[in-house]
């Protein structure tokens, strides 16, 4: 399966901020939009970074609650891995759980064009494991 399949199925919104919102703000979206990570982006398409509750967490550890009133810029990853429609879920496995991330977002041609999560990973591969049983059950039973 596809990345692309992933998005038709799911959307290819992305919420994204800009690096100057404070990162109070920043747990308020995350708490609206009932999301683990934000697109960092100064207009929406070019990244710049994303900031993810364990980023958060991490950092209000580090430097305490007087954090909250600095910008995302301050504890956001600037090295984001992305991925394209084209690749396939197989490769994206094992990027997230080598580099050990859970949101990669989408890009063409330099552009934003949606996130993946381990989440959208994880499901379309119970999905491909309920087909293929499916088919060896028809199998079995004498279907083909």
């Amino acid at each position: 399966m596809r990345i692309a399949e992933i998005l038709n199925t799911k959307g290819s919104s992305v919420t994204t901020v800009g690096p100057d919102l404070d990162i109070r703000s920043l747990l308020a979206l995350l708490t609206e939009h009932n999301i683990g990570a934000v697109v960092v982006s100064p207009d929406g398409s070019r990244i710049t970074g994303i900031v993810s509750e364990r980023d958060i967490v991490r950092a209000l550890h580090l430097h305490g609650a007087a954090l909250l009133d600095s910008p995302v810029s301050r504890i956001m990853t600037t090295e984001v891995r992305t991925c394209s429609p084209d690749d396939h879920v197989d490769g994206l496995r094992r990027v997230m759980t080598d580099h050990r991330v859970r949101h990669l977002p989408v890009v063409v041609d330099g552009r934003l064009t949606g996130i993946v999560s381990i989440g959208d990973v994880v499901k379309s591969a119970i999905s491909e494991l309920k087909t293929e049983r499916e088919q060896l059950v028809e199998y079995l039973q004498g279907g083909y």
